[in-house]
C-alpha cells in the first residue's frame, strides 16, 4: 500500500499488475501472507488470490506463501481445493514456516503458534494427505480438495525448508529477496538431498530478487528508495505505507542502517535494462535456479508496470 492509499487501492493495483504480467509472457504471479503491517493488504491471502484468478486468464496464481503455522491443514487443504476448483490448473500453493508477523500477532492467530512452527513437518503431511483422493471409510476429508490438482512449494529462508524440501520431493523457492546468506547452501542441501516423490522427479529451484528496471540508472535507483526506506522504517519499529522515492537515500539513513538494508538486499538488480540484464544472467548462473521470482517493492504503480515490461524483455534475450 503506497502512502495514502486504501487496501481497496492496493488490491486494484495489484490486479492490474497481475493482468499486465499476463499480457507479457511470465507465468506466475504470487502473493504473501502478512498480518498487522500497515503497508501490505494481502492479509486473507487466499481471497486476493481468488481476486487475481478471476480477474486473469491463464497465468498461474499462488501464495508466496501461505504460513502454515497459522492455520489448520485442513483449513488450507479446503481453501486451496476452492481455487483450484475454480481456476484449474492455474493455482500454486506455497508454504512457509515464519509466522508473517510480529509474534503478538502470531498469537491471535494461532494460540499455539510456538508449537505450530515446532510441528511443520507434520503439518504439512498431513495437507498434502487432504488432497489425495478420499478412500472408503476416510472420515475427515477436505470438499473441496480431496483429488484436486494443487502443486505445493515449501518456501524458506534457511536449511531447514531445504532440507524438509528434500526430504518430502517438492519444489523449493528461497527468500533470497530479503534473506540471502543461506541462499547457496540451501540451494546445494536441497539438490544433493532430494528424493523423488509423487509430485516431482528431480529437484526444481526457484530463487527470488528484487528488480527495479526503468530507462535509466539514475530513476531506477530512485525508485529503488522506496523499497530501502521501507526496510530502514520496518527496523526502526515504524513500519508504515511504502514511502514514495526520494533523490537522496544517503540523507535518510545512517550508515549502520544503510550497511543492513544492502546486506538484506544483496539479490537487488537496479538500473536500466542493460545494468538489469547483466545482474540477472550473473544471478541465474550463479544459482542455477530453474525459475527466478522477481519482486519490486514501489510506490509508483507506473514504475512497477514500467519495470515488468523491461524485464520481459531481458526475459525473452535468455531464451
Amino acid at each position: 500500500m503506497p502512502a495514502g492509499a486504501t487496501p481497496g487501492d492496493a488490491l486494484r493495483n495489484t490486479l492490474a499488475l497481475a493482468r499486465h504480467a499476463e499480457a507479457l509472457g511470465f507465468r506466475r504471479y504470487w502473493l504473501a501472507e502478512h498480518h498487522n503491517m500497515p503497508g501490505i493488504a494481502s492479509a486473507a491471502t487466499a481471497i486476493v488470490i481468488g481476486y487475481v484468478a478471476q480477474g486473469t486468464q491463464t497465468i498461474r496464481v499462488g501464495s508466496g506463501g501461505v504460513m502454515l503455522p497459522n492455520h489448520a491443514p485442513l483449513v488450507v487443504a479446503e481453501q486451496f481445493g476452492t481455487l483450484a476448483s475454480l481456476y484449474p490448473g492455474r493455482i500454486d500453493l506455497g508454504l512457509g514456516r515464519a509466522p508473517g508477523t510480529d509474534q503478538r500477532t502470531a498469537q491471535a492467530l494461532r494460540r499455539d503458534a510456538v508449537d505450530a512452527a515446532d510441528r511443520f513437518p507434520q503439518d504439512l503431511q498431513e495437507l498434502q494427505g487432504y488432497f489425495e483422493p478420499a478412500v472408503p471409510g476416510q472420515r475427515i476429508r477436505a470438499v473441496p480438495g480431496a483429488g484436486v490438482e494443487v502443486p505445493i512449494w515449501l518456501l524458506g529462508s534457511s536449511l531447514f525448508s531445504a532440507q524438509v524440501a528434500a526430504l518430502l520431493g517438492l519444489p523449493f523457492a528461497f527468500a533470497s529477496h530479503f534473506a540471502p546468506d543461506e541462499l547457496f547452501r540451501a540451494l546445494e542441501v536441497y539438490r544433493t538431498r532430494f528424493t523423488p516423490s509423487k509430485q516431482l522427479a528431480e529437484p526444481y529451484a526457484m530463487a527470488a530478487a528484487n528488480v527495479v528496471a526503468a530507462d535509466t540508472d539514475a530513476e531506477a535507483r530512485r525508485q529503488f528508495t522506496s523499497q530501502q526506506q521501507s526496510f530502514v522504517n520496518l527496523r526502526r519499529g515504524t513500519p508504515g505505507q511504502v514511502p514514495p522515492p526520494i533523490d537522496d537515500i544517503d540523507a535518510f539513513w545512517s550508515p549502520l542502517e544503510r550497511d543492513g538494508v544492502e546486506r538484506a538486499l544483496a539479490h537487488s538488480f537496479v538500473g536500466d535494462r542493460g545494468t538489469v540484464e547483466r545482474g540477472l544472467r550473473r544471478f541465474r548462473e550463479a544459482t542455477r535456479a530453474d525459475e527466478i521470482m522477481v519482486t519490486a517493492h514501489l510506490a509508483e504503480q507506473p514504475a512497477r508496470l514500467r519495470s515488468l515490461e523491461l524485464v520481459a524483455e531481458i526475459a525473452r534475450s535468455f531464451a
